[in-house]
């Protein structure tokens, strides 16, 4: 009997489990590396791997911002109000103006402009005389945006990642590739720019791939290619960064050790992203570019304190959306006049963990009303919101992840339609919630040198995930409730220490004594100056003895 119910995945085990190398061999096997240099290359990406992914119109954007600077053109980047876009934005004004470029930086307001090129935006940098916009992170579904721009004489480069729609804005220049997130296709972009116009300036431009591995771990990419090189050179920068925004914020978030994809997914993105959702994204832009210690150092209190803002917001809404949902909906569409429009992705995300099926959070408005959508894999949601594309206003985004605005009145009509279209869809086995296993990992093997083995293959995140073991038939010699409202469990299985989250109602269900199949990941657990190696289950079922 399997405490939460899901469906363990569990391949065959390895011939030899006494052959110092058989883990190694089983993880990279389970990632389809198959060949001795498909291991090299993933375990030692190199800035080739990056520079060699390939991007449409790059050529032809290249030279439209040689001309620029060559005529003394004004330039505007025009930002994204997340993590991915004011990463970018950095990455390629940074870059513009250390090449001496008249360039400035535009970042829009999540409620008053919305997201994307904003026409009214278009018009008054229009004014001012800029002659280039520059996206990053947005714009292939500028269509009319773009006809706008060109009308008022303004060249318009998209650089995006997003999933290109049917009909794409007629842009100078579409520099795009879906296999990188908004700041690796602008670090591409900068990248051939310095090497046309000035190619000392690469290793400045090296040690700007820390902003692009915070953009790809925020934007939840595949860390994979191109974009594991991103996290994995990345780290190594961010880890020794000298930019005072970044220290300031690392410093202000009491991060103590070694940034890993962690660190960045759960402190330092939620606070870059705070800014864009709930007040303006261009305060978390100032801390990344910060030049003085001073500035940086209120700019990361700022943000600390409106992420906390963020989160009480969320947690609002999640208490209240919990209690929404309707169980028959394949799709769940839950809306509320209060939500904050800036949360309600956030929002979804918590509610597809606990439903595990897609769910689609609006925020009404009394005209029109923003949505934000979350799915599990085997579902394409922006394929599905856009199959009821006739409600919409506009919409976009990824095949687990996407945004729209509706008229309001639409809303349930846009309910019933996807739900039908799931109809077709969703299977059963999509919507049951699946643990995918690396391999049996025996009693004995649960020691720091098999953990030593595992961090070979970090930076983990999508499509790489942390390795999730079996380990059969453990016996529980201690078990106990901790945290606030007894919310966690902790045991001591076979003298190994191990911690259940959320999970502490499952006390009822176990007792010392009994013998368990475990499944569960692997760290280190640092406590009172002494470390050691911690089981973070997840699941167990009880053993035949």
């Amino acid at each position: 009997m399997e405490v939460i119910g899901a469906t363990w995945q569990v391949p065959q085990g390895p011939k030899n489990p006494r052959d110092i190398d058989w883990l190694v061999k089983a993880l990279a096997k389970n990632r389809g590396l198959d060949s001795a240099k498909k291991l090299e290359e993933f375990l030692n990406p190199t800035l080739t791997t990056i520079t060699a992914t390939k991007l449409t119109d790059l050529e032809k954007g290249v030279l439209r911002v040689k001309v620029a600077l060559q005529n003394k053109e004004k330039i505007v980047v025009y930002s994204d109000y997340d993590a991915d876009g004011i990463c970018a934005t950095a990455i390629l004004w940074e870059t513009l103006y250390d090449l001496g470029a008249d360039v400035m930086p535009y970042v829009p307001h999540r409620i008053k402009e919305g997201y994307g090129l904003a026409k009214e935006a278009i018009k008054k940098l229009a004014g001012e005389g800029v002659k280039l916009i520059i996206t990053v992170d947005h714009g292939v579904t500028a269509v009319e945006q773009v006809e706008t721009a060109k009308k008022l004489g303004v060249d318009v480069i998209i650089t995006d990642h997003h999933l290109l729609p049917k009909i794409l804005p007629k842009a100078y220049a579409l520099v795009h590739t879906t296999s990188l997130c908004g700041a690796g296709v602008s670090w591409r972009f900068a990248w051939e720019i310095v090497g046309r116009l000035k190619p000392s300036y690469k290793n400045q431009l090296e040690e700007k791939l820390e902003l692009a591995a915070i953009a790809t771990i925020a934007d939840l990419v595949p860390l994979l290619d191109a974009n594991r090189a991103i996290v994995k050179i990345g780290l190594e920068k961010l880890n020794n960064t000298k930019r005072p925004g970044i220290l300031s914020l690392i410093s202000q978030s009491n991060i103590n050790n070694q940034i890993s994809t962690y660190e960045i997914g759960h402190i330092i993105a939620p606070r870059i992203n705070a800014m864009g959702r709930i007040e303006h994204g261009l305060d978390s832009l100032r801390l990344i570019c910060a030049r003085n210690t001073q500035q940086a150092h209120n700019l990361a209190k700022l943000l600390a304190k409106t992420n906390s803002k963020r989160q009480d917001l969320t947690n609002s809404a999640i208490t209240r959306a919990l209690d929404m949902v309707n169980r028959k909906h394949l799709v769940g569409v839950l809306h509320h006049e209060t939500w904050h429009e800036g949360v309600i992705g956030l929002v979804a995300s918590r509610l597809v963990e606990a439903h595990h099926k897609p769910m689609i959070v609006i925020s009404k408005g009394e005209i029109y009303s923003k949505g934000s959508a979350r799915s599990i894999p085997g579902f394409n949601i922006v394929d599905a919101i856009r199959a009821s594309s006739e409600f919409l206003v506009d919409a976009g985004g990824h095949p687990m992840a996407a945004g729209f605005t509706i008229h309001t009145e639409h809303i349930e009509a846009f309910t019933a339609k996807i739900n039908s279209y799931a109809a077709q869809k969703l299977t059963d086995d999509l919507l049951s919630p699946t643990i995918t296993i690396e391999c049996v990992l025996p009693k004995e093997e649960i020691s720091f040198h098999t953990l030593e083995m595992i961090k070979t293959f970090e930076p983990y995140g999508v499509a790489n995930p942390q390795p999730i073991f079996l380990t059969k038939k453990m016996l529980i010699e201690d078990i106990r409730t901790v945290g606030r409202e007894s919310k966690h469990l902790k045991l001591t299985l076979d003298g190994n220490e191990a911690i259940w989250f959320n999970m502490g109602k499952a006390q009822a269900q176990l007792r010392p004594g009994y013998l368990v199949n475990a499944v569960y990941t692997l760290e280190e657990n640092r406590y009172n100056g002494s470390t050691t190696v911690q089981m973070k289950v997840k699941d167990l079922e009880k053993s035949e003895s």
